[in-house]
């Protein structure tokens, strides 16, 4: 699984379309209006986001991260992984099957 955050929904779902294109990613789950806050240059802030939240495998994290510093406009972007440690067999399945 991965966090993701963009500045705008275009770029959410550019990101979101082409990690799913590269089939590093099964699927991704947009969420249009967070609101994050967080300390950045000194400063403390607080902006609103847009979520990505989806499926991959551990094997494919590494080439996950570096797409996404590819795609992103943040010098920084946020990409955070947790591995899934259990789940309905068929969905974890289809999750091997759509990426390569």
């Amino acid at each position: 699984m991965f966090y993701i955050t963009a500045e705008t929904m275009k770029e959410a779902e550019a990101i979101s379309k082409q990690l799913v294109e590269d089939r590093l990613v099964a699927c991704v789950n947009v969420f249009p209006r967070i609101r994050s806050f967080f300390y950045w240059e000194d400063k403390a802030k607080s902006e609103d986001e847009v979520l990505m939240i989806g499926k991959t495998r551990t094997a494919l994290v590494e080439k996950l991260i570096e797409r996404v510093n590819e795609l992103h406009s943040y010098t920084v972007p946020c990409v955070v992984t947790w591995e899934i440690d259990k789940g309905d067999p068929e969905f974890l399945g289809w999750i091997d099957e759509e990426t390569l």
